[in-house]
């Protein structure tokens, strides 16, 4: 992460417990490094599926990939509100101008009412069974789900509506500077 720095753009690999290449996501500006987080966000970005399908995404979305928690969360601005898509997912690496992580299937949709869904847990069922996660790795995936679910309910970052603002401002600023 050293080389890595506020500003540069890096491009997102998402794969599967199998090693396979799920998804690319092509544009992430870096507006925040902590100890604890990589914070990044993009517009209309290209995505493209392992299938070679590939779209673009409608609004502006603040991305926070942590270095220990088994998810990432992706902040969708949307005109109808915030909207967050999290991915229980193992803690990203580095590798060049890539973010890299695996995707374990199980997501947590949260609306801007504040109620939330969880999603794809028939997948999650499939993906364990036929590529073989662990029962650690399976109590771990479970535990990080209900982390999550916890955050959400008591508001805590990273549902945070204030701090998802400050990101986009950064954003904002970065990319007027990016023009300039």
């Amino acid at each position: 992460m050293d080389n890595i720095k506020v500003g540069d753009n890096l491009t997102i690999h998402c794969y599967k417990h199998n090693g396979i290449l799920h998804r690319v996501c092509e544009d992430a500006k870096v507006i925040e490094i902590t100890e604890d987080c990589l914070v990044c966000a993009n517009d209309k970005t290209k995505i493209t599926e392992n299938d070679g399908r590939s779209y673009r995404t409608n609004e502006i979305a603040i991305l926070i990939f942590y270095r220990k928690s088994w998810f990432n969360i992706i902040a969708q601005l949307k005109e109808q509100g915030l909207f967050y898509y999290c991915n229980i997912a193992s803690p990203f690496l580095i590798d060049g101008h890539m973010i890299k992580y695996i995707d374990y299937d199980l997501d947590l949709r949260v609306f801007p009412d504040g109620g939330f869904r969880i999603l794809d847990r028939n997948e999650y069922k499939y993906h364990k069974r036929i590529m073989h996660y662990s029962n650690d790795l399976d109590l771990i995936l479970r535990k990080e789900l209900q982390t999550l679910i916890g955050l959400k309910r008591e508001n805590l970052y990273p549902f945070d509506a204030r701090k998802i603002q400050e990101y986009y401002e950064k954003y904002m600023e970065l990319k007027k500077n990016a023009q300039n």
